[in-house]
């Protein structure tokens, strides 16, 4: 009763629809630049991408994603199935990404879906290969967390986990030149775990991120093998180069490189086109805008007191989280 009084009160006339409606179409016209070659195309959906990339989850790890029922004589039918139904879904948002790459000719449709096609065809056969790099990724979680119980236990509990899934399916994508996709598709991953990484990222295996809330990873960013991120670690930019009129140039390496078995702890942040030494350890907080030798140990006091970073010039004994 009280929500139909107010109702009441409210006249739809009161909101001027129409003039905002001219205002709005008006706005629309005077910045259709930002519309690709100024017509209006459809958009990938985040929504048909996030049970695209659940699907593709329930192929790499069926029992853990798909079904909990599955035995020997079913989980390969689930396997191919799931496949027959995820794969054209896929290469139908693939073929709406390709409209705004940039050397794409938007009319030649025909040409936009064989393209989608031969992208998410590579893709599935790459799939095999990324389950295994996963489970180097998987096995380093175990082994660097003394608080896992069961790799099941990562699967379905660890956020660092999911937000590393998401990023090889993203970053095999991106390298198939389906740019659009991949970078929702990681949008995707920071919304439900708060990871950022983006699908341009180069990973090694036995990759581990353990808690994980507030980690970024830029676009240039290359990791070695067997590194291990705490929370809220930033692999970021320390500036960016203009080109005419101002602009920002675009995919200039910028982010830095983190070689093999190198820990980062909590909070740090390293940033620039710097390089992390081989085996180094960087302890937490600690604000890095130089390279850095292999097996170094960096610490907080260490960066107030000295500009040069020489290896194992203090010697600290970092506790797992």
């Amino acid at each position: 009763m009280d929500e139909s009084i107010r109702r009441q009160d409210i006249s739809p006339t009161s909101w001027n629809l129409d003039q905002i409606v001219t205002e709005l179409r008006a706005s629309r016209e005077l910045t259709r630049h930002i519309r690709h070659q100024g017509r209006i195309h459809k958009l990938p959906s985040r929504k048909a991408l996030l049970g695209i990339v659940e699907g593709l989850c329930a192929v790499l790890f069926p029992t853990h994603y798909g079904r909990a029922d599955l035995n020997e004589t079913n989980i390969d039918y689930f396997v191919g199935h799931t496949l027959d139904q995820t794969l054209p879904l896929l290469q139908d948002q693939v073929r709406r990404g390709l409209v705004f790459t940039a050397n794409t000719d938007s009319h030649d449709d025909r040409s936009l879906a064989e393209r989608a096609g031969h992208i998410t065809s590579t893709f599935a056969g790459q799939l095999p290969t990324i389950r295994a790099l996963l489970v180097t990724d998987l096995q380093a979680a175990y082994r660097g967390d003394p608080a896992a119980t069961s790799p099941s236990e990562i699967l379905l509990c660890y956020p660092g986990m999911t937000a590393v899934i998401y990023h090889r399916l993203a970053h095999a994508l991106h390298r198939l030149e389906a740019p659009l996709v991949s970078r929702l598709i990681s949008d995707i991953a920071h919304a439900s775990t708060g990871i950022d990484i983006h699908p341009a990222a180069e990973i090694g295996s036995h990759f581990f991120i353990d808690h994980g809330t507030g980690v970024v990873i830029g676009e240039t960013t290359i990791i070695g093998k067997r590194v291990r991120l705490y929370q809220a670690v930033t692999l970021g930019a320390k500036r960016f180069t203009e080109g005419e009129q101002g602009i920002l140039i675009k995919g200039e390496a910028r982010h830095p490189i983190v070689e093999d078995d190198v820990v980062i702890y909590a909070g740090a942040t390293i940033l620039g086109r710097v390089t992390i030494g081989q085996g180094s350890i960087i302890g937490g907080n600690v604000w890095l805008t130089h390279s850095v030798p292999a097996r170094s140990h960096v610490v907080q006091a260490q960066m107030r007191t000295s500009a040069t970073i020489h290896p194992n010039s203090i010697k600290v004994s970092p506790t797992d989280e």
